[in-house]
């Protein structure tokens, strides 16, 4: 299926590994140019050089999205190089381990207030096009309890922001979803580090809490996050989408 998504912009956050990674190399495969933004200067970099042997137009801006500042630069170098922002992927993962209050900020500066505050920069330049597509990536313990407090709690709360902007942005031809992945080993990240210190225990959790057997892929996820940000979900806002192979256990 073409997901017409050729020559179309699309900012991702968290772009240098991960599922953010794979959702970058996902658009640039439907022809789209991609804004690639994380801390990690050299990882970000081997994404945009993946991402432009598809062929797209590539602009890795390295930057800090809990500082103001450098959202704000994100945006404005997207428009000044492309003209127009089409679509915004929120890809930033935390988990925070302790409960103090400097904790809980943290928790809600990376998680939360950074998604909410490019939706807020790209909306404008959506609205002038006519419309886009905003999609969180929330997680399964944003729809029941598990994960560390701070990680449920604020990733529960993007499921609530983009509920929210999806109505308050409806008129503008703006869509605003989340996708709530569960167990998903991508190397580096938590899960796949568990897997290589020690096979064993994690054998046993995905017997005993993945009914599909195995942990998910970062494509499996990306794939579901540019299908929601093209025209073919054109009728798909303020939704959650879970991609977690039967693993959650919420009716809702």
């Amino acid at each position: 299926m073409d997901l017409q998504l050729r020559d179309k912009v699309a900012i991702i956050a968290g772009a240098s590994r991960g599922i953010g990674k794979a959702t970058a190399l996902a658009f640039a495969a439907e022809g789209a140019n991609v804004v690639l933004a994380a801390r990690d200067h050299d990882a970000l970099n081997v994404t945009a050089s993946e991402a432009a042997s598809a062929g797209v137009d590539v602009l890795p801006i390295p930057c800090n999205l809990t500082n103001p500042g450098d959202a704000e630069r994100l945006v404005r170098d997207t428009t000044e190089r492309f003209g127009r922002i089409d679509a915004l992927v929120n890809s930033i993962h935390f988990s925070p381990r302790s409960d103090d209050d400097s904790t809980w900020q943290q928790a809600f500066d990376v998680l939360f207030l950074t998604a909410a505050r490019m939706t807020r920069l790209v909306t404008p330049h959506m609205r002038a096009a006519g419309g886009g597509s905003i999609v969180h990536l929330s997680s399964i313990y944003g729809k029941e309890a598990g994960g560390r407090p701070g990680y449920n709690a604020m990733k529960s709360a993007l499921i609530s922001h983009a509920k929210a902007m999806a109505i308050e942005l409806a008129p503008d031809g703006i869509r605003v979803n989340t996708v709530a992945p569960g167990s998903i080993s991508a190397e580096g990240g938590t899960w796949w580090k568990r897997q290589q210190e020690d096979p064993e225990g994690m054998a046993r959790f995905v017997a005993d809490n993945i009914p599909s057997g195995r942990f998910g892929t970062a494509e499996e996820v990306a794939n579901v996050v540019v299908f929601l940000s093209s025209p073919r979900a054109s009728w798909v806002t303020g939704a959650t989408v879970v991609v977690d192979g039967a693993q959650s256990h919420s009716n809702i």
